[in-house]
């Protein structure tokens, strides 16, 4: 898909609404990711680049992820079957999470923010990340919904 169609999407979700069903908490949290690859090594990852970014938002079932790049090298961030790692720093302690790229776009018309947005679906946390996650998701959702 081509800049401007990505553009004109986004700009008719601003004003016909998110189509979204899981709600999201509006946070801002850093995170470090590489690619995920089926060649692995011992502790499960193949050594590659990374890149740091922060959320600008998650639910218990993805992130919108905040890059300054949309490429490492000379791999794409998002593409068909592509697959991250993340380790994301909730306020509770690190997190690490496997994601699959489903859209992204590029922020040149936000005037906060540089890079590219990227919405990510969450794929695969071992129970004990999922369980901190889950819990720091909730309260956040709770806190936003009392406002």
């Amino acid at each position: 898909m081509s800049e401007l169609p990505r553009r004109i999407v986004s700009h008719l979700r601003r004003y016909i609404g998110n189509r979204r069903r899981t709600k999201r908490a509006r946070v801002r949290l850093t995170f470090t990711l590489t690619f995920a690859d089926p060649r692995t090594n011992s502790n499960g990852f193949r050594r590659f680049p990374t890149m740091e970014g922060h959320t600008s938002d998650l639910s218990t079932t993805g992130l919108g992820l905040v890059v300054p790049a949309i490429r490492i090298g000379d791999r794409y961030l998002v593409g068909e079957e592509r697959r991250l790692h993340l380790k994301l720093e909730l306020p509770t302690g690190p997190v690490e999470l496997n994601v699959a790229p489903v859209r992204y776009e590029s922020l040149e018309d936000d005037s906060a923010e540089d890079g590219y947005i990227i919405g990510a679906r969450i794929t695969d946390m071992t129970p004990t990340d999922r369980a901190k996650f889950d819990d720091y998701v909730g309260q956040l959702l709770a806190k936003q919904s009392s406002r």
